[in-house]
Formats: structure tokens, C-alpha cells, sequence
């Protein structure tokens, strides 16, 4: 495969540090006009539709640090049906090819799951303390909520990024969990 071969896939949370698919390449990249956010109801992944979490959106605005990776040619029928089942199980993620800067310069249009502003399960912006009141004690079918957001932040600083109001968020929803224990 001669160098840029294959088709990029953006990741800015889970798929960061556990992409779950074949690829050749990673490399850190920047999305701009996208920002990171806890902006998604969860009723599947993190939480139920009986008690939702939260998982993270690309909102507008902003930039967003997080990891491209190539995936060749052949193997992107069967990386894009498992990147639809993963990412799309309700629908809340609109597709879309953006440009991406990966860490050595290079610009790469890469496939990216955008917040839908439209669909039920946007939340929107929501102060920190709403963040924490839904992610502590949300729990869906893969894990507790407040395990996702303790793994993005571990992930994040593994890749020398720091997100003080996730950082913050943390903060809070491990003294709710505290709280609710004692």
C-alpha cells in the first residue's frame, strides 16, 4: 500500500484507545470547528432509557484533539459496518468528511461522526453539575458511565492532552458517587 492509501476515521473519545478495527496508521490529529462534549444522552452504551448517562459529541465550535487512523481499502467494508453498529446504534451521530491535521502536517479528509443537533438524544450544553447529576450512577451495556469519563481523562493525558472541565466534571461525580455510598 503506497503511503495514503485507504480511507481516515476520526476518533475523539473511546475510539482514541480502543478502536476495535484493522488500521495501518494512527497519528494524533486536530478537527477544527468541532469541540469535544458530554452533549449525548446515552440510553444504550452508558446509560438506559430509564436512566440516562452521558457520552461525548463533537458540539460546535472549537477544536478537538484526538486520533485518525488509516484503514485500507479492502478492509473498509467490514471497518464502516462496524463503525456504523458502534457509533450508530440510535442514530445520534451524523456522518460526515472533515479535514483533519495529523500531527506531522499532513491535512487527510477523514470520516466523522457529528453530533446531530436535530435528534431527541442531543442534550446540548449543560452546566457541570448536570453533567455529574446524569454520568454518576448511569450505567449501560458497556459499563458504568463514570468509567467512561474516567477513561477518556487517562487516555487524554496518555496523549499529553488536558481537559480541565472534564477533569473537573470527574471531580464532582466521584464525590456524588462518595456521597450516594455513604
Amino acid at each position: 500500500m503506497a503511503d495514503g492509501e485507504g480511507r481516515w476515521v476520526f476518533g475523539y473519545g473511546s475510539l482514541m484507545w480502543r478502536p476495535g478495527f484493522s488500521f495501518v496508521e494512527r497519528s494524533s490529529a486536530i478537527l477544527h470547528g468541532r469541540r469535544r462534549a458530554f452533549c449525548i444522552y446515552s440510553v444504550h452504551h452508558r446509560g438506559t432509557y430509564e436512566r440516562p448517562g452521558l457520552v461525548l459529541g463533537l458540539a460546535p465550535g472549537g477544536a478537538v484533539r484526538g486520533a485518525a487512523y488509516r484503514v485500507a481499502e479492502a478492509d473498509w467494508p467490514e471497518v464502516y459496518a462496524y463503525l456504523m453498529e458502534r457509533e450508530q446504534p440510535t442514530e445520534t451521530y451524523v456522518e460526515a468528511w472533515r479535514p483533519v491535521r495529523l500531527a506531522d502536517g499532513r491535512r487527510v479528509e477523514s470520516l466523522v461522526f457529528l453530533s446531530d443537533l436535530s435528534h431527541p438524544q442531543w442534550a446540548g450544553v449543560l452546566s457541570l453539575e448536570r453533567q455529574a447529576e446524569l454520568i454518576t450512577g448511569a450505567v449501560g451495556l458497556s459499563g458504568p458511565n463514570e468509567d467512561y469519563l474516567r477513561d477518556l481523562l487517562g487516555h487524554l493525558r496518555d496523549e499529553g492532552v488536558r481537559d480541565r472541565a472534564m477533569e473537573d466534571l470527574l471531580i464532582q461525580v466521584e464525590a456524588r458517587t462518595r456521597a450516594a455510598l455513604a
